[in-house]
């Protein structure tokens, strides 16, 4: 596994991609896809399940989140270390996390043996990831602001100027939202933030 440092940026892809890979016979097609948890991997595997239902293996790799330990590598009924490793081997080539890649294989009726195997998922997992742009995203910090709704417009001002994302909102006589702030803007958000009158603000990391 990479080494993955403390920093204020990661890496990331936006968009789904697939590309097939070919191999006497047999037919090896990958689907990328960008994930925030777990319930985003479950929710686009059962989907692949049930769109190639008659394929012999459905194998996947996926990393989460800006520390790089939270993985999963599933070989699905092909022998051990041949499919899922290779495939975020792929992922980690790249240095990225928030990824799920799912390798579907249509067996062409030719054993393909270990380095064979090995090969087909890690070339169509490289072919996919070849077919989406990798983004560069900032590291946030997640904190949550409680205010009185007379003051909505200004924090709403300042989230929208420092681009913070919104994670939660709760718009209520007395409101409540949980934003992600980006690391390298912590210093300029959070003074503009105190500056709203009876704003209280709580850090959730």
């Amino acid at each position: 596994m990479n080494e993955r440092k403390e920093t204020d940026f990661y890496y990331t892809i936006e968009s789904t991609a697939v590309a097939e890979f070919k191999d006497r016979g047999s037919k090896f097609l990958a689907y990328s896809f960008p994930v925030k948890n777990t319930d985003d991997f479950k929710k686009y595997l059962q989907e692949l399940k049930k769109e190639h239902a008659k394929a012999v293996h459905h194998c996947y790799a996926y990393r989460l989140g800006i520390d790089g330990n939270n993985f999963r590598t599933s070989d699905d009924g092909e022998p051990a270390g041949t499919a899922g490793k290779p495939i975020l081997r792929q992922i980690d080539s790249k240095n990225l996390t928030d990824v799920l890649i799912v390798v579907v294989r249509y067996f062409g009726g030719t054993l393909l043996g270990i380095p064979g195997l090995i090969n087909a998922y890690k070339t169509a997992s490289s072919l996919v990831l070849q077919c989406t742009p990798v983004v560069q995203k900032s590291v946030e910090v997640i904190y949550e602001l409680r205010f009185n709704y007379t003051e909505m417009n200004e924090v709403m001002c300042i989230i929208k100027q420092f681009k913070c994302t919104v994670l939660k909102n709760e718009m209520q006589l007395f409101c409540r939202i949980e934003t992600g702030i980006a690391k390298t803007k912590i210093d300029e958000v959070l003074p503009a933030l105190k500056e709203v009158r009876n704003l209280e603000l709580y850090s959730l990391d």
